[in-house]
């Protein structure tokens, strides 16, 4: 979509604005299913082609169907992100079969909820290795094409916990952190080649793994996580998978050609609010 804008009679200015993805390849990472499905869906829906992955064949599977019921024509690849034989691999397979890869989206990650004492160096480990190197990996895997293309786009999935901590997540709220970062990083280092790196860090997002937290108690009343997400969200409410779609499209567009190195909260405010005096 391409609109004039005019800034003022004395003085005016075209901007041309482009949100379309048409013609573009986009990949992105465990995208079976959850947030990362919602946003190839809404890539597709501005014309990319749409590939993911997973590390089972299974969860391909899944996505595969769960793209065909709407419509969506995408490309499934078993891969695992944290080895970086089989990610350079699907990345060379995808580009002979669908073509060079245009928007990255860092989305594959794990949590693992266990206070930090008790917390084993290998689960640790874990967690970095598949939300923090995972990135890297994909992102240093695709940068290359970027660069002989003109340009790219690359979205890091980060979170609130880039930001703030919180009981038992010490490890994820490394990874998100050290990501945030790694986002800054890739911007400065490979700006000069029209390649933009950004991140999305989603709010408390309502889906079936989420469920069992908003259902409500036998009194009527909200589930205690429940009424804590709405009573420190100004928007007094869980965000959507969907929420997540048009803040994506823009980041991969033209349209934030000019937008580097920062990452967009979609959290209905949390990060800005300290929250309901109780009563």
């Amino acid at each position: 979509m391409h609109e004039s804008i005019i800034i003022t009679p004395k003085y005016t200015i075209e901007i041309t604005v482009n949100f379309s993805l048409e013609g573009k390849v986009a990949l992105v990472t465990g995208a079976s299913y959850g947030i990362g499905f919602a946003i190839a869906t809404g890539f597709a829906k501005a014309g990319a082609k749409i590939v993911f992955n997973d590390i089972k064949q299974e969860l391909v599977d899944k996505g595969l169907a769960a793209y065909k019921e709407i419509g969506i024509e995408a490309k499934g690849y078993v891969c695992d992100v944290t080895n970086e034989d089989q990610v350079n691999a699907m990345v060379a397979q995808i580009e002979q079969e669908v073509g060079p890869i245009n928007i990255l989206v860092n989305n594959a990650g794990i949590i693992k909820r266990i206070p930090m004492h008790e917390m084993t160096a290998a689960e640790f480990r874990q967690v970095i290795d598949i939300d923090l190197n995972g990135p890297f990996i994909c992102s240093k895997a695709v940068i290359p094409t970027m660069m002989k293309l003109g340009g790219g786009k690359i979205i890091n999935i980060c979170s609130m916990m880039s930001e703030l901590g919180r009981e038992t997540v010490s490890a994820y709220a490394a990874a998100k952190g050290g990501l945030k970062m790694l986002t800054r990083n890739i911007a400065s280092e490979y700006g000069q080649y029209n390649i933009q790196c950004n991140g999305i860090g989603p709010g408390y997002i309502a889906t079936p793994q989420t469920a069992p937290l908003r259902e409500r108690q036998a009194d009527g009343s909200r589930h205690p996580f429940d009424a804590f997400i709405v009573a420190k969200t100004p928007a007094e409410r869980w965000g959507t998978p969907e929420d997540l779609m048009g803040p994506a499209v823009f980041l991969a567009s033209e349209a934030s050609d000019f937008v580097n190195g920062h990452v967009l909260y979609v959290d209905g405010g949390i990060l800005a609010y300290i929250g309901k005096q109780p009563k």
